[in-house]
């Protein structure tokens, strides 16, 4: 099938002809924003099932994002020999093992199993977001590929929203329950998830995709070429404080609303948590709209700036103010992973496969300070810990700042 991609024609959005192939790529951003938000249940339902410490129950990040950044690098070799959708089918079969492996963790009710789950899925993820982020920007011109994926990350949220639904209804019982009950609560939604998550790999082979989608790039630029490209280096780090600051802010929003309120309630805690993933939603949709008229760069210095502050107050205040605080960066930090991947990228040309996985490698960042932060509030107070986040995004902002600069 010939669209106007490979034409040279580079139109915004792909022909009628590849417009399944592009909707089951949007459906993966929905798929694992399921994954994402999940760890941010299971942070929590995992300390009650397995009495663990902050720092202990920090560890389901650093397994789920070393996931991310021990696959990242074979999923980029393994795209540019077989193309961009076999990595999507091998990426998804990896995801629903994963999930798979939830059931005999259950059963054994070890804490290592259930992070080797979790392991194996960010496998799965890694390959996912590898393919999936680079093939968007492709799809269209250059000029629009920030706004273009952000318009596909929209569709993150709705699996961030869902999954911290799943876990408020079928995950947290409400209630004090054996630590075996705790552990099996996890069980029936990771199948249910295992399963739609199979029949989506199945649609996506049966599909026929553009040509693009399917090539062998092995002829392109070597690794080491992305040195040349300082722009796209600082990218990297700004990816990577990033995601620290994302995963940081979202797996510790219940606790510190635990504490920031005594007494409040697992689940009125993650309502606090949806409400603020319903801002994030608001905010990806609202960028992408304004970046029909705002530079998606300094767009995204203006928010950078803004949650740079917000962490700031729920460091220093607590209580309902630092709460609110907390919840509110959610709304500036949707545009963020979506802009610096695509402006990092940018006039990458032949190396943009290899330079999309030092991006994704880049989510290392959730697994490195997750435990720090968990640490910090072991030892002092768990707003303390987002003195952490406040720091990383001052770091997006010095990248934002920067890029604009050189845009101008």
């Amino acid at each position: 099938m010939r669209t106007d991609i490979e034409a040279g024609a580079g139109p915004r959005t792909p022909t009628a002809g590849a417009l399944p192939a592009f909707a089951l790529i949007i459906g993966l951003f929905l798929l694992w924003g399921i994954a994402n938000s999940l760890n941010d249940i299971l942070i929590p339902q995992f300390r009650k099932a397995f009495a663990l410490s902050n720092l202990q129950s920090g560890l389901v990040q650093s397994a789920f994002y070393a996931g991310y950044f021990l696959l990242a690098l074979p999923a980029s070799l393994f795209m540019r020999r077989f193309g961009y959708k076999a990595a999507v089918v091998l990426g998804l079969l990896l995801y629903g093992a994963g999930a798979l492996l939830f059931y005999p963790a259950a059963e054994t009710r070890e804490y290592v199993y259930f992070l080797g789950a979790l392991f194996v899925i960010a496998s799965g993820l890694a390959f996912l977001e590898t393919s999936a982020n680079p093939l968007v920007t492709v799809l269209g011109s250059p000029e629009r590929a920030e706004q273009r994926l952000n318009f596909a990350q929209a569709f993150n949220p709705v699996g961030v929203l869902s999954g911290i639904l799943i876990g408020r209804w079928f995950i947290f019982s409400g209630s004090s329950e054996t630590p075996a009950a705790e552990a099996h609560a996890v069980v029936g939604p990771y199948m249910a998830i295992a399963a739609i998550v199979l029949a989506w790999a199945a649609l996506v082979f049966l599909t026929r995709f553009p040509a693009i989608a399917g090539a062998d790039d092995r002829s392109e630029g070597r690794y080491r070429d992305l040195l040349q490209h300082p722009h796209y280096l600082m990218g990297v780090v700004a990816q990577f404080f990033y995601v620290a600051a994302q995963v940081g802010c979202w797996s510790f929003m219940i606790r510190y609303a635990q504490q920031a309120v005594p007494g409040m309630p697992d689940r009125a805690a993650a309502d606090v948590l949806f409400w603020s993933l319903v801002g994030f939603t608001i905010g990806r949709f609202t960028g992408t709209a304004l970046m029909g008229r705002v530079s998606p760069v300094g767009l995204m210095a203006w928010f950078a700036a803004a949650n740079t502050i917000l962490t700031l107050i729920a460091a220093t205040t607590g209580g309902w103010t630092g709460l609110l605080a907390l919840a509110a960066t959610s709304f500036f930090m949707s545009i963020m992973f979506p802009t610096i991947f695509a402006s990092a990228i940018r006039g990458l040309g032949p190396l943009t496969k290899a330079g999309s996985s030092f991006l994704v490698m880049a989510i290392i960042g959730g697994a490195v300070f997750t435990p720090i932060m968990g640490h910090i509030a072991d030892v002092s107070a768990i707003r303390n810990a987002m003195f952490v986040p406040a720091f990383c995004f001052a770091i997006v902002l010095a990248y934002s700042v920067l890029s604009r600069s050189k845009a101008g």
